[in-house]
Protein backbone atom coordinates (compact mmCIF):
# COMPACT_ATOMS: atom_id res chain seq x y z
CA UNK A 1 0.00 0.00 0.00
CA UNK A 2 2.58 2.55 0.68
CA UNK A 3 4.54 1.87 -2.64
CA UNK A 4 1.32 2.51 -4.45
CA UNK A 5 1.01 5.75 -2.36
CA UNK A 6 3.97 6.89 -3.66
CA UNK A 7 3.51 6.10 -6.97
CA UNK A 8 0.13 8.22 -6.90
CA UNK A 9 2.31 11.15 -5.11
CA UNK A 10 4.49 11.59 -7.63
CA UNK A 11 7.78 10.13 -6.39
CA UNK A 12 7.71 6.47 -7.98
CA UNK A 13 11.40 6.89 -9.55
CA UNK A 14 10.40 6.92 -13.08
CA UNK A 15 8.12 9.54 -12.11
CA UNK A 16 10.39 11.62 -10.59
CA UNK A 17 13.12 11.44 -13.53
CA UNK A 18 9.95 12.11 -15.84
CA UNK A 19 9.17 15.40 -13.80
CA UNK A 20 13.17 16.11 -13.69
CA UNK A 21 13.04 15.86 -17.31
CA UNK A 22 10.22 17.92 -18.03
CA UNK A 23 11.96 20.96 -16.28
CA UNK A 24 15.29 20.16 -17.25
CA UNK A 25 13.38 20.42 -20.69
CA UNK A 26 11.87 23.86 -19.78
CA UNK A 27 15.12 25.69 -19.50
CA UNK A 28 15.83 25.97 -22.83
CA UNK A 29 13.12 28.10 -23.31
CA UNK A 30 12.95 30.16 -20.24
CA UNK A 31 17.28 31.10 -21.41
CA UNK A 32 15.64 33.77 -23.41
CA UNK A 33 14.33 35.48 -20.33
CA UNK A 34 17.64 35.08 -17.95
CA UNK A 35 15.46 32.39 -15.72
CA UNK A 36 17.27 28.92 -15.16
CA UNK A 37 16.76 26.11 -12.94
CA UNK A 38 20.25 23.90 -11.68
CA UNK A 39 19.94 20.08 -11.20
CA UNK A 40 19.75 20.97 -7.78
CA UNK A 41 16.58 23.30 -7.74
CA UNK A 42 15.28 20.38 -9.95
CA UNK A 43 15.44 18.11 -7.69
CA UNK A 44 14.14 20.38 -4.81
CA UNK A 45 11.13 21.53 -7.30
CA UNK A 46 10.47 17.89 -7.57
CA UNK A 47 10.35 17.67 -3.79
CA UNK A 48 8.29 20.21 -3.25
CA UNK A 49 5.54 19.21 -5.74
CA UNK A 50 5.48 15.71 -3.33
CA UNK A 51 4.78 18.10 -0.52
CA UNK A 52 2.37 20.57 -2.11
CA UNK A 53 0.28 17.98 -3.19
CA UNK A 54 0.19 16.01 0.38
CA UNK A 55 -0.88 19.60 1.95
CA UNK A 56 -3.74 19.81 -0.72
CA UNK A 57 -4.73 16.46 -0.28
CA UNK A 58 -4.26 15.69 -3.91
CA UNK A 59 -2.64 13.14 -6.39
CA UNK A 60 -1.74 13.87 -9.49
CA UNK A 61 -0.26 11.15 -12.76
CA UNK A 62 2.49 12.44 -14.50
CA UNK A 63 5.13 15.29 -14.64
CA UNK A 64 2.92 17.86 -12.73
CA UNK A 65 1.59 21.25 -13.16
CA UNK A 66 5.22 22.66 -13.13
CA UNK A 67 6.23 22.84 -16.90
CA UNK A 68 2.68 24.80 -17.23
CA UNK A 69 3.54 27.46 -14.82
CA UNK A 70 6.67 28.08 -15.59
CA UNK A 71 5.68 28.66 -19.52
CA UNK A 72 3.03 31.10 -18.40
CA UNK A 73 5.03 33.06 -15.51
CA UNK A 74 8.23 33.27 -17.03
CA UNK A 75 8.44 36.14 -18.81
CA UNK A 76 7.02 38.09 -15.64
CA UNK A 77 8.86 41.09 -15.46
CA UNK A 78 8.52 39.97 -11.67
CA UNK A 79 10.40 37.05 -11.63
CA UNK A 80 14.25 37.17 -10.75
CA UNK A 81 16.70 34.75 -11.54
CA UNK A 82 17.96 35.03 -7.62
CA UNK A 83 14.09 33.93 -6.50
CA UNK A 84 13.01 31.83 -9.52
CA UNK A 85 13.51 28.57 -8.29
CA UNK A 86 11.71 29.63 -4.77
CA UNK A 87 9.10 31.73 -6.45
CA UNK A 88 8.11 28.34 -8.80
CA UNK A 89 7.40 26.28 -5.65
CA UNK A 90 5.43 29.13 -3.63
CA UNK A 91 3.09 29.28 -7.19
CA UNK A 92 2.97 25.61 -7.33
CA UNK A 93 2.29 25.47 -3.56
CA UNK A 94 -0.51 27.72 -4.62
CA UNK A 95 -1.98 26.20 -7.72
CA UNK A 96 -2.29 22.55 -5.84
CA UNK A 97 -4.49 24.73 -2.94
CA UNK A 98 -5.81 26.99 -5.21
CA UNK A 99 -7.26 24.27 -7.35
CA UNK A 100 -8.18 21.98 -4.44
CA UNK A 101 -10.27 25.09 -2.92
CA UNK A 102 -12.10 25.35 -6.85
CA UNK A 103 -13.60 21.68 -6.36
CA UNK A 104 -11.55 21.46 -9.78
CA UNK A 105 -14.47 23.58 -11.68
CA UNK A 106 -11.82 25.93 -13.25
CA UNK A 107 -9.41 24.08 -15.61
CA UNK A 108 -5.44 24.29 -15.04
CA UNK A 109 -5.16 26.66 -18.01
CA UNK A 110 -7.55 29.21 -16.16
CA UNK A 111 -6.62 28.71 -12.99
CA UNK A 112 -2.71 29.59 -14.20
CA UNK A 113 -4.13 32.49 -16.05
CA UNK A 114 -5.70 33.44 -13.35
CA UNK A 115 -3.01 33.16 -11.16
CA UNK A 116 -0.84 35.09 -13.73
CA UNK A 117 -3.49 38.19 -14.20
CA UNK A 118 -3.25 38.69 -10.34
CA UNK A 119 0.83 37.77 -9.75
CA UNK A 120 1.37 40.58 -12.41
CA UNK A 121 -1.54 43.13 -11.52
CA UNK A 122 -2.15 43.65 -8.35
CA UNK A 123 0.52 41.35 -6.22
CA UNK A 124 3.07 43.27 -8.27
CA UNK A 125 5.25 39.94 -8.20
CA UNK A 126 4.47 38.35 -4.70
CA UNK A 127 3.90 35.22 -4.23
CA UNK A 128 3.12 35.59 -0.86
CA UNK A 129 0.53 38.02 -1.81
CA UNK A 130 -0.92 36.06 -4.51
CA UNK A 131 -0.77 32.67 -2.05
CA UNK A 132 -2.27 34.77 0.71
CA UNK A 133 -5.51 35.65 -1.78
CA UNK A 134 -8.59 33.74 -1.67
CA UNK A 135 -10.22 31.96 -4.85
CA UNK A 136 -12.86 33.99 -4.73
CA UNK A 137 -10.73 37.22 -4.75
CA UNK A 138 -8.60 36.11 -7.14
CA UNK A 139 -11.79 35.15 -9.26
CA UNK A 140 -13.39 38.79 -8.81
CA UNK A 141 -10.30 40.49 -9.28
CA UNK A 142 -8.57 38.89 -12.32
CA UNK A 143 -12.15 39.38 -14.34
CA UNK A 144 -12.47 42.64 -13.55
CA UNK A 145 -9.78 44.13 -15.47
CA UNK A 146 -7.11 45.58 -13.13
CA UNK A 147 -5.96 49.17 -13.18
CA UNK A 148 -2.82 49.78 -11.23
CA UNK A 149 -3.87 53.23 -11.40
CA UNK A 150 -6.13 52.45 -9.11
CA UNK A 151 -5.18 49.57 -6.65
CA UNK A 152 -5.14 51.90 -3.72
CA UNK A 153 -9.13 51.93 -4.35
CA UNK A 154 -9.55 48.30 -4.74
CA UNK A 155 -8.49 47.60 -1.58
CA UNK A 156 -11.70 45.73 -0.86
CA UNK A 157 -10.68 43.01 -3.24
CA UNK A 158 -8.49 41.20 -1.03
Amino acid sequence: MDQMLELFRGQAPLAVEEAKRELRACNAYTAQFGLQLSEAEIGELVQCRSEALQNAGRIEFGGGILPKLIYAFCDSPYLEPETYETTLAELQEAFYAYKSDAMDLYTDDELIDLMVSVFNGRARGSAEYLIGTSLDALCRYARSGFDESGADEAGDLF
